[in-house]
């Protein structure tokens, strides 16, 4: 069924968005960094603004998908991120680029882009049917891989030739590909469970996260991804920083380096389904994860922009996506199949409040102690949380899990 014309031309906006999404966010990071000089606080801040609207009006996005159909909110969402990431080109040619306008664009974005990932999440078991789940995000994966491989590779020369903002200019083009791509899909698409007159959000927002909160699954995962993405969010406010400033490599190296990451992405979603058939989807989800946060140790082992450095940069790429893939892919493939088709934007955008507001606090903490500690120690930091935060999967039932139970509609 994954093979079908519309979910290939789902898969063909996506892969292309994902191509320009990855450019433009190494672009974003470039700019801020090296065109308005930004200090490791204001990354926190940046980095603050790109995942608030997550915390912040993610459990109303998932209470809104669920009313509506799916697809015209992927397509207005799209549409937006395109006209909102074009702002930032032109304020760059007539001299007026601020880092105030980085911070208002990238919350808008975001909350554009908290709608998107919920209602897709939300929209593939329509395309693919709820036992072909694992096969249709394993391609959407590989899929992204590719888009990494050549994204990051390309992004940090087109940062070098063309300068950081200019760049951002691919993104924007690369949604209005993908609106059109969604657009195109002609798959009939269930019409939203009939809702009261005059339906109460905070009472359906509430049904979303009691279902997250009492299934012992689904708890697991909330519950790992509350204390690993804080975590997270620290790490990746400084690794960039680090990676430009501390180590002292320049754009285009790091674009080539990020690149091999997409490899081991590509790798890893090919071999999912494989891995999931023999393993179970449970041992494949945990391990994943603990090969990722191992992985987060090699960069600040890193001292210079010397081979050696290269070398641990380039194996957490290689390790840490990877594993993070094959994990992702099952975690999911694990959600969407669990969880009724009526809770399920809900249940995604609940999963998704407590990810991105673990990661706001996190990134917001970075920004501070980077500044007291050092970005070097808070790396550091960052990754023996994440590492600890492990526990809660490993404890959990779903370390022995070799399938993913069906949820009876």
């Amino acid at each position: 069924m994954t093979s079908g014309a519309d979910f290939a031309r789902l898969w063909t906006g996506q892969t292309i968005s994902a191509f320009g999404s990855l450019i433009g966010a190494a672009a974003m990071g470039f700019t801020a960094i090296l065109v308005l000089h930004a200090t490791p606080f204001q990354l926190g801040i940046l980095s603050a603004a790109r995942l608030a609207p997550g915390f912040l009006s993610g459990l109303v996005a998932g209470a809104w998908v669920d009313r509506m159909r799916r697809r015209p909110i992927l397509i207005v969402a799209d549409l937006g991120r395109a006209v909102l990431l074009g702002t930032i080109p032109l304020a760059a040619v007539f001299g007026l680029l601020r880092m105030e306008q980085l911070y208002a664009v990238t919350l808008l974005v975001s909350i554009l882009t908290i709608f998107f990932d919920v209602a897709y999440q939300s929209y593939l078991p329509t395309l693919v049917g709820r036992t072909e789940l694992i096969e249709g995000n394993s391609k959407l994966a590989a899929s992204a891989s590719v888009a990494e491989v050549s994204g990051f590779g390309v992004a940090g020369w087109l940062v070098q030739i063309f300068t950081a903002p200019m760049t951002i200019g691919i993104d924007a083009a690369s949604f209005v590909i993908s609106a059109i791509s969604i657009w195109l899909i002609r798959a009939p698409e269930p019409a939203p469970v009939t809702r009261p007159m005059r339906p109460n959000i905070w009472r359906e927002i509430g049904e979303g996260l009691r279902v997250t909160v009492r299934d012992t699954t689904l708890r697991a995962l909330a519950a790992c991804s509350l204390f690993r993405d804080f975590f997270i969010g620290m790490y990746g406010t400084l690794v960039v920083v680090f990676m430009v400033r501390d180590l002292g490599f320049a754009p285009g190296i790091l674009g080539a380096i990020w690149a091999t990451g997409g490899v081991s992405s590509l790798a890893g979603a090919a071999a999912t389904k494989r891995l999931t058939n023999r393993f179970g989807i449970g041992p494949v989800i945990v391990v994943g994860l603990i090969v990722f946060v191992v992985s987060l140790f090699f960069v600040p082992l890193a001292r210079g922009a010397t081979v050696a450095a290269a070398v641990l940069l380039i194996s957490q790429q290689v390790f840490g996506d990877g594993g993070a893939t094959i994990s992702q892919i099952n975690q999911m493939s694990l959600r969407q199949a669990i969880v009724p088709d009526r809770l399920l934007g809900r249940v995604n955008a609940s999963a998704e409040f407590i990810r991105v507001g673990a990661a706001l606090f996190g990134s917001l903490a970075g920004g501070a102690l980077g500044e007291i500690a050092g970005v070097r120690m808070t790396l550091f930091t960052s990754a023996l949380g994440a590492l600890l935060s492990m526990l809660w999967l490993v404890l959990s039932p779903i370390r022995g899990l070799k399938v993913a139970p069906l949820c009876a509609e």
